[in-house]
């Protein structure tokens, strides 16, 4: 079989990434560089090598090998965001561990003008979300040069019709390639000029009357402002509503002066904990920055800002030790299309290290994960509270003899 890569250059660079935290080794762990990966920079290699201070930009680069091959095929300098913090800490592992010059590429937590003001081309692995995919065409439509070409690139099985229709909305023209080792590129060009001083479709805000978190978080409406990659939107999803059900047994208010929501999307569950223990501080932390963007906003739209702080880290890490009387979780269970639980087991274990001796951890999540065994294992025992046909609801109570 011939490499597909454009380069030999490009092929040691590809060969040497890793996945982080994931070392690379496990059977079942994500690859470091794929299909789509190598499809996009062999589409954008004359591009690449013609490009001008500026001009590119990678958008949700996994590991670094969008980043890292763009520069490799003679782009002068790249512009980076990437969601999720775990990727954008692999691209700089990868970055350091092949000695690539930090002036090179530019890491923008936020995406928006700063990232994409005047870009000529910009290299997108085309997330599964619809609505995250509005988000970022409509604002390379809105920030980028006019001439701009948007490669977006995706597996095939997961790609439908519906992605050419949200790129069309921004764009007047869009093609799809040839598929090749199961992926495609959608090519997006001439932002539409109408769109460009039009309200954006996200950030959304909606106010929720649902009668579990109305009943949980003591109040009549609960605003919440979803960006385009939140998880569920501007809605409650069906475990944080099986979870909230159980909020009369969560700790009395007197018992709470630290709360955790652990991987905190939207930040429904932060402003609960925030109106249940009023004289608490809660703690929000996620991986994904339109996440930790939408609790902030979520936080200030019930006028909870002073008291939720909300930061990005991956699995709660940045977390001090024996700094939380309380934690809710609703961990995730998939990365992009896969169903994996890396993520699931490193929140239980951060969970119990942040827990003081006798604090508690509720957690929901899908039925057939049966992690009551995980959570007895990271932070103590853990009785079963509620169930429906899909959710568990457990309480786990932290060990008092842990060091």
């Amino acid at each position: 079989m011939t490499s597909t890569d454009p380069a030999p250059e490009l092929a040691a660079i590809l060969g040497s990434l890793v996945p982080w935290p994931d070392d690379g080794t496990r059977a079942d762990g994500p690859v470091a560089v794929d299909a789509t990966d190598r499809l996009l920079l062999d589409e954008a290699r004359e591009r690449l090598a013609t490009a001008r201070r500026g001009d590119v930009v990678v958008v949700g680069d996994r590991f670094g090998a969008l980043t890292l091959g763009a520069l490799a095929l003679g782009a002068p300098d790249v512009r980076v965001h990437t969601d999720a913090v775990d990727a954008e800490r692999a691209l700089l592992v990868n970055a350091e561990r092949r000695e690539q010059p930090r002036g090179t590429f530019a890491v923008h937590p936020v995406l928006g003008q700063d990232v994409l003001d005047g870009a000529r081309l910009v290299l997108l692995q085309l997330p599964t979300s619809l609505a995250e995919l509005t988000e970022v065409a409509e604002l390379v439509g809105r920030y980028a040069a006019e001439d701009v070409t948007l490669l977006a690139g995706g597996r095939v099985k997961h790609m439908t019709r519906s992605m050419n229709d949200v790129l069309a909305a921004s764009f007047t023209g869009v093609r799809a390639t040839l598929a090749r080792s199961k992926s495609r590129l959608l090519v997006a060009t001439g932002p539409r000029p109408e769109r460009r001083d039009a309200p954006p479709t996200y950030p959304v805000t909606a106010g929720l009357t649902d009668p579990e978190l109305i009943a949980a978080a003591r109040t009549d409406v609960v605003d919440v402002v979803a960006h385009g990659a939140a998880f569920a939107g501007a809605s409650l999803d069906h475990g944080t509503r099986l979870l909230l059900t159980t909020s009369d047994r969560w700790p009395a208010a007197e018992r709470v002066r630290d709360a955790v929501d652990l991987g905190s999307g939207t930040g429904l569950l932060a402003v609960v904990l925030a109106r249940r223990y009023p004289d608490a501080r809660v703690a929000a932390t996620d991986r994904s920055a339109a996440a930790v963007a939408s609790t902030r906003a979520t936080a200030a739209a019930n006028g909870l800002a002073p008291r939720v702080e909300a930061t990005r880290d991956d699995a709660g890490a940045d977390l001090p030790d024996a700094s939380a009387d309380v934690v809710l979780l609703n961990p995730p269970f998939h990365d992009r299309a896969a169903i994996r639980t890396d993520a699931a087991h490193r929140m239980f274990a951060t969970a119990g290290r942040v827990l003081r001796p006798g604090g508690e951890l509720w957690c929901v999540f899908n039925t057939p994960q049966r992690y009551r065994p995980a959570l007895e294992r990271a932070v103590g025992p853990t009785e079963h509270v509620a169930q429906d046909p899909r959710f568990t609801v457990t309480r786990s109570v932290r060990r008092r003899d842990r060091s």
